[in-house]
């Protein structure tokens, strides 16, 4: 059975579907949410679904209290879901190739610190980009940098706001990011 570890940050609905697409596989499985942040609503998602969800502070993250809880665990995979911090080099160097995240926009364009949620989505309606999408990609040491895995994308009509295009980037990646974990893991 693989072993897939989330990282969250926010309300948790990108975790909720992956836990619930992997419950019904026989290959794979969640086994722990990682979280930053004390009032993230994916604590309470994911306590619904039996997942134990472990909070940690920043300086738990860098100092290697979360890279001996991962080694712990052993997981096959490291999904970054809505995960807002800049992630260690030290796990994923303890991780190669083992760490993936997705990003609400086509990169390169639209990625970096800050570009996260609702400010990918302005920035693209405000540069009125003709599409959007999402990407998945590995994780390296530079925000948004690692390789492509997979991109999918939309047209955005002119009057589109960055709501519309937030609900169809969400549409994406529910439909998107648990299959291509799966691809990933080679199920």
């Amino acid at each position: 059975m693989k072993k897939i570890v989330i990282f969250a940050s926010g309300s948790g609905s990108n975790a909720e579907n992956i836990i619930k697409y992997f419950n019904s596989n026989e290959k794979a499985e969640v086994v722990g949410v990682f979280t930053n942040n004390p009032k993230a609503g994916v604590i309470e998602r994911v306590k619904k679904l039996h997942i134990d969800a472990l909070v940690f502070s920043k300086e738990e993250l860098f100092e290697g209290k979360i890279l001996s809880s991962l080694r712990d665990l052993q997981p096959d995979l490291i999904v970054l879901a809505g995960f807002l911090l800049k992630f260690p080099e030290s796990i994923i160097a303890e991780f190669p190739n083992n760490v993936i995240n997705v990003h609400p926009a086509l990169l390169p364009k639209f990625g970096g610190k800050g570009m996260y949620g609702m400010n990918v989505h302005r920035a693209v309606v405000e540069n009125k980009e003709t599409e959007s999408g999402i990407t998945i990609h590995y994780v390296n040491e530079n925000y948004d940098e690692g390789a492509i895995i997979f991109q999918k994308s939309f047209a955005i009509n002119s009057s589109d706001t960055a709501e519309d295009v937030a609900d169809k980037i969400h549409d994406l990646e529910f439909n998107n990011f648990p299959v291509v974990i799966g691809q990933v893991l080679g199920l």
